[in-house]
């Protein structure tokens, strides 16, 4: 998907577990991103290959090459590109690698920190996010 054909900032979701995948693309289109997914790194790192994406929402745990490797392979390519570490384990924290992402999020029922750590992420980028809907605030 080239920026060309939409104006709303493009998500690359990379997530190997197939319904966690389809959750968070549903709800960040819901929440008026573009979406592109990858079930891997490798796949992931092809769908960036043809540029377009602003940023990146990337699962630690993958079989193969998991998320702290794929991460260190898109920083040598584009140093610029946010990238969001999400896992189910807080443990991870403790891998040097994993703060040279934009932020870390622990996977939760409530999305409010990861649409809150995007924003951000793509604010400090000079992206604008999506308006969000009337009554909906961060944090709720």
């Amino acid at each position: 998907m080239s920026k060309e054909q939409t104006s709303r900032p493009v998500i690359l979701v990379v997530e190997d577990n197939a319904n966690q995948r389809l959750y968070y693309q549903e709800e960040l289109q819901d929440a008026g991103y573009e979406v592109v997914t990858a079930g891997s790194g490798p796949e992931a790192l092809e769908v960036l290959s043809g540029g377009g994406v602003d940023l990146v929402l990337l699962d630690i745990g993958m079989p193969g090459m998991d998320g702290i490797e794929t991460l260190a392979r898109i920083l040598e390519v584009n140093r610029e590109l946010p990238v969001i570490l999400n896992t189910a384990y807080s443990d991870y924290r403790d891998d040097f690698m994993t703060w040279t992402a934009d932020a870390y999020v622990t996977k939760s029922s409530d999305p409010s920190t990861l649409h809150e750590s995007i924003r951000e992420a793509l604010l400090k980028r000079g992206v604008q996010p999506p308006e969000q809907p009337e009554g909906e605030s961060e944090g709720e």
